[in-house]
C-alpha cells in the first residue's frame, strides 16, 4: 500500500502538471484528456482534501473547475456569474466533501451535482419568488419575509433534481417551458410534467412546513 508521504506526492505531481498544461484561469481540459490520472488517484485526492489538504484542493480544482465551469455556464448562460459559482462550488469543497462517498459515483458526476445545486441556489437568489396565485397589489401582498424565503428553499431541495430545475426556471428565471425543455433537452410535454410535479410537491412540503402561501393584508 502506498505511504501517505508519496500519495501527497503524487497528488503534488499531477497537480502541477496540471497547471503547467493550463493556460491560465480554469485548467481547460476535457474529461477524457488521457492525462486523465485516474478515478483513484481522484478519490485519494477527495480523501485529503476532506480534511483541508491544501495540495489535494489543488489537484481537484486544477482537474476539474473547467468542466464545473463549463456545466454551471449551461444553466446560467453567463460567464461572469459561472466564474463566481464555480469559486464557490471549489472554496467550499472541503466542507461538502465530508458528504462524499467515493463508491457510490465518480468524483465528476458528483461535483456536477453540487455545482448544479451551486447554480441553482444563484438563481433563486437574484430572482423574486413568485406566489401561485395572482392578487390585487392594491388590497394586498406576499409573505416575502427571510423566514419564508428560507423555508421556501427548504422544500425546493426536497425535489429532484430535474423537477427542481424546472420550477425554477419556469417560475424564478421566467422561461418558456419551450426554452427550458431547450435548455435541458426535453420536449415541451415533459417539462410541463415536471412542472406540475413540481408544483404539486413544493405545495404539499410547504403545507407539511405549515408554510402554504398566504398574503397579508397591505398597510
Amino acid at each position: 500500500m502506498p505511504s501517505i508521504t508519496s500519495i501527497n506526492e503524487t497528488i503534488r505531481l499531477a497537480a502541477d502538471s496540471l497547471e503547467a498544461a493550463s493556460a491560465g484561469g480554469f485548467c481547460r481540459r476535457s474529461d477524457g484528456d488521457r492525462s486523465d490520472p485516474g478515478e483513484q488517484l481522484v478519490r485519494r485526492a477527495a480523501d485529503r482534501a476532506r480534511s483541508g489538504d491544501q495540495e489535494a484542493l489543488r489537484f481537484l480544482y486544477l482537474r476539474y473547475s473547467s468542466s464545473v465551469f463549463t456545466y454551471v455556464r449551461s444553466i446560467l448562460r453567463d460567464e461572469h456569474a459561472a466564474e463566481d459559482v464555480t469559486q464557490i462550488v471549489f472554496s467550499r469543497l472541503a466542507m461538502r466533501l465530508q458528504r462524499y462517498k467515493g463508491g457510490e459515483a465518480p468524483f465528476g458526476t458528483w461535483i456536477k451535482r453540487v455545482a448544479h445545486n451551486a447554480a441553482i441556489d444563484h438563481v433563486r437568489a437574484q430572482r423574486v419568488v413568485p406566489c401561485d396565485d395572482v392578487h390585487d397589489p392594491a388590497a394586498s401582498h406576499e409573505d416575502d419575509s427571510p423566514e419564508r424565503q428560507d423555508t421556501l428553499r427548504q422544500a425546493l431541495m426536497t425535489l429532484p433534481d430535474d423537477q427542481r430545475e424546472v420550477v425554477v426556471l419556469r417560475f424564478m428565471v421566467g422561461m418558456s417551458a419551450s426554452e427550458v425543455g431547450e435548455r435541458m433537452g426535453r420536449s415541451e410535454p415533459a417539462v410541463h410534467a415536471l412542472q406540475h410535479k413540481g408544483r404539486r410537491q413544493l405545495r404539499n412540503e410547504l403545507i407539511r412546513l405549515d408554510a402554504a402561501p398566504t398574503v397579508r393584508a397591505a398597510a
